[in-house]
């Protein structure tokens, strides 16, 4: 390594460094805490004035992080927020955590990596060091990061330091959390590597290095395909079961119970959050761009995204054993964020079945814990709505529930009792019923109160 990069690496072994987290949401709010624990003097950079200001007050909004800490760390002088990226100036680190959405053509939205990368750009100084960990298709940080700073004049890997090191955030998952999930690290050069890697090596447990930062994002990419390719294998057996009047449920935990060469995977109403449904079409996005037609991930993406559809079908053959129609039907949806116990509804199904049955002519409410309101902006109904409060007594004023969440908090046993109709998208009810439909069950009996139509 060059004396530049020496310099940083005594600094950062001393926590001397000043570290920098653009984007303060669930990836970077977390990663910010964990630096200004190992020692480091943290600020956080985020245009959303909101959040700025929530820290500054010492709060947290984001429910793995505690208020505790950030008030902690806040008056210890270790942790501040800021919009202006003039800080930069300070800085010796900088981890660039921010969205990367799709278009509605699929293709990637680099728009956020692009401005922030720009913004730092314009305060770059020698001894930098630069982590991009925004999920993106493999070659974005030396095809896009690289030359954007060094159209300044410096040089990466001499004067300022590039890697990538892909997010692993599980939002509500009390076990892994940032500071024991291992990281994957690849620099642009070898001094990057190891300039990164004893960044992370000083908040989370360990380290993995790779070869590249093309291998990292890969890396990131491969994680998620996995997941989304084997979640549609399942749906598409619930699909298959659904017609031969099997419980999709009940095989798929059978077969987990091999000891090897199987893993489990569930059905459910369609994929959620900000990684699993955008990140295989980051990779088709590239392969295409290579010449490689990518079926088999694409097929998965298909089966996932039609999801919702199956739901709604399934909504339909339950009101129609009460001779009713979706059309002026009262339904409830039961779970809106994109999994259980978190308040996050990216990307969520919850939001196309609300969309599609309200298409229909449906009467749509939904009732979250974690949710307080839809705003217009976020489904295609284009009203704003407010979780309705239940509890006991409650359940039966409507025609039919979908529980699309499922969260520990809803009452299952109330809900079985007084509901007239159930669509369970998540076996949250695990005794049969005979007005509960599941995806991918047997059809129940609807017990002398109409005739299934379909």
């Amino acid at each position: 390594m060059n004396q530049v990069a020496d310099a940083l690496l005594k600094r950062i072994q001393s926590r001397e460094a000043r570290a920098g987290v653009v984007g303060l949401g669930y990836v970077g709010l977390p990663l910010a805490i964990e630096l200004a624990k190992a020692g480091f003097r943290t600020t956080g950079i985020d245009l959303d004035t909101r959040k700025v200001q929530a820290i500054d007050a010492g709060e947290s909004y984001i429910p793995d992080v505690s208020t505790a800490d950030v008030a902690a760390l806040r008056s210890a002088d270790r942790l501040d927020a800021t919009a202006d990226f003039s800080i930069v100036q300070e800085l010796d680190t900088i981890n660039i955590c921010v969205p990367t959405p799709l278009r509605k053509t699929k293709d990637p939205d680099m728009s956020y990596i692009v401005s922030a990368v720009e913004a730092i750009a314009a305060h770059l100084h020698p001894g930098l060091l630069i982590i991009l960990e925004s999920t993106t298709y493999p070659g974005t940080t030396d095809e896009v990061v690289q030359p954007l700073l060094e159209a300044t004049g410096l040089k990466a890997g001499i004067d300022f330091f590039l890697a990538f090191s892909p997010e692993r955030v599980d939002p509500g998952n009390p076990t892994y959390q940032t500071h024991n999930v291992p990281k994957v690290v690849g620099g642009l050069t070898p001094a990057c590597s190891k300039l990164a890697g004893a960044l992370y090596g000083a908040a989370i447990t360990t380290i993995v290095p790779v070869s590249s930062t093309r291998v990292a994002e890969m890396v990131k990419l491969l994680e998620n395909t996995f997941r989304a390719v084997n979640i549609g294998l399942v749906n598409e057996l619930a699909l298959m079961c659904d017609r031969m009047n099997i419980d999709v449920w009940e095989v798929v935990d059978a077969a987990k119970t091999k000891p090897f060469g199987f893993m489990a995977f569930y059905p459910g109403p369609g994929l959620g959050g900000h990684c699993i449904p955008i990140d295989p079409f980051y990779l088709s996005w590239k392969a295409k761009q290579s010449g490689f037609d990518p079926r088999f991930i694409e097929l998965a993406g298909h089966i996932n995204g039609a999801m919702p559809h199956y739901v709604v079908e399934k909504t339909a053959d339950a009101l129609n054993t009460r001779r009713k129609s979706i059309n002026g039907a009262s339904i409830l949806i039961a779970g809106v964020a994109y999994k259980r116990d978190i308040d996050d509804m990216r990307e969520s199904p919850a939001l196309d079945i609300m969309g599609l049955l309200e298409a229909k002519g449906a009467n749509v409410s939904y009732t979250d814990p974690f949710v307080p309101e839809v705003h217009g902006r976020e489904w295609s109904g284009k009203r704003d709505v407010r979780s309705v409060p239940l509890s006991r007594g409650s359940f039966g004023a409507y025609d039919c529930i979908v529980i699309v969440t499922d969260h520990k908090s809803f009452d299952y046993d109330a809900m079985v009792s007084e509901a007239d109709l159930i669509v369970d998208t998540r076996n949250a009810i695990r005794k049969p019923a005979p007005h509960v439909f599941k995806l991918g069950g047997p059809r129940p009996e609807s017990q002398g109160q109409g005739v299934a139509l379909a």
